[in-house]
């Protein structure tokens, strides 16, 4: 659950619908060809189902820091495109998507690119 206090009281969202929603944005960008995973739960939960389905949460990980929030994010981008030009689609992406969905604050997408796929 990533809570934020603000003027008006606390905020309370869950990592599931942070998943979901970022990991919809993520996928729908040029260049990305899958997501990793990002901590050692969905490591395991590839591991126990696999092939049986893509989880859209996979490789998105929320925090909050202060009043923003943190975005980690670990991919597999398209061989021979430029990386760089990936990732800020994505980083411009997730803050746009984030902020209208929720009206939070994203203080800094980070996105690792853990593997290339050719096509």
């Amino acid at each position: 659950m990533i809570r934020i206090d603000n003027h008006l009281g606390s905020i309370e969202i869950s990592e599931h619908y942070f998943g979901k929603l970022i990991g919809n944005a993520v996928s729908s960008c040029f260049g990305v060809a899958g997501m990793a995973n990002s901590n050692a739960k969905q490591g395991l939960r590839s591991l126990l189902f696999k092939n049986k389905t893509d989880y859209i949460d996979q490789g998105v990980a929320v925090r909050s820091i202060g009043n923003g929030l943190v975005v980690d994010l670990h991919i597999v981008v398209t061989y021979g495109l430029n990386i760089s030009a990936i990732v800020n689609s994505i980083t411009n992406k997730v803050s746009y998507v984030v902020e209208e969905a929720t009206g939070l604050k994203v203080s800094k997408v980070n996105v690792f690119v853990d593997s290339m796929k050719t096509e």
